[in-house]
């Protein structure tokens, strides 16, 4: 197995991955699309933009809609922001879930034509290095989304660390992975409890390693991508 990383807000002359792409976002797309499947939601669809996402919202029944613009706040004119800890008391049983944000969702958009894409975090990471190895890939991309001018991005670097670890038959200790999501740039601007859309809940939420049993795997319906 091939292993390569692509930094989704740098420029690149590469070709596009084709095999296997598995775009991270722990701070916090993909800690948030989790926790919705967790809750019951029977889908999450990942559209790019503000307003598709609310055009998108409006015409499915009882959808929620979810989603932050650039910074962390929430979209305006959404249900919830992108906050997974505000999600765990919200009732989304058997409900489609919209999601617009400014990193993860456009990392997805970018990699739609790869043979096989993947939503990851480190809450679901050992569960997708189970999945990418059952589906037999030969090549695996990790997408970073996290890195900014401002911000280090190590806390999606930490998870494509330890899935990558994990398909090469390590075993690597969880804590020092979690660690690194506290310690990041964009980690500690939720530690420091001085951003109101940006709460430590999230940030301890984020950094728990393998939480959930499932892959998030992302397929096409027609012209939207789909999660379920």
């Amino acid at each position: 197995m091939k292993f390569s990383r692509f930094f989704l807000n740098r420029l690149h002359n590469q070709p596009d991955a084709r095999d296997t792409v598995v775009v991270i976002d722990v701070l916090r797309s993909f800690t948030t699309a989790a926790v919705a499947l967790d809750r019951g939601a029977s889908a999450i669809y990942p559209v790019e933009g503000v307003s598709a996402g609310v055009v998108l919202a409006g015409s499915l029944a009882d959808a929620v809609s979810v989603g932050a613009i650039e910074g962390g706040d929430p979209a305006p004119g959404f249900d919830f922001g992108n906050s997974p800890s505000r999600l765990l008391a919200a009732d989304l049983a058997g409900k489609p879930v919209v999601m617009s944000t400014a990193a993860g969702v456009r990392g997805l958009q970018r990699f739609r034509q790869a043979r096989q894409l993947f939503a990851t975090s480190l809450v679901c990471a050992r569960a997708t290095a189970e999945a990418i190895r059952a589906a037999g890939a030969t090549e695996v991309c990790f997408v970073i989304t996290g890195e900014w001018v401002d911000r280090d991005g190590d806390e999606d670097i930490a998870c494509a660390d330890y899935i990558e670890a994990l398909l090469r038959g390590d075993q690597p200790a969880p804590e020092g992975f979690a660690r690194r999501v506290r310690d990041s740039d964009f980690g500690q601007r939720f530690a420091a409890g001085t951003w109101p859309n940006l709460p430590s809940a999230d940030l301890e939420l984020a950094a728990r390693v393998d939480l959930f049993e499932f892959a998030m795997q992302v397929r096409s319906e027609g012209d939207r991508l789909v999660i379920r």
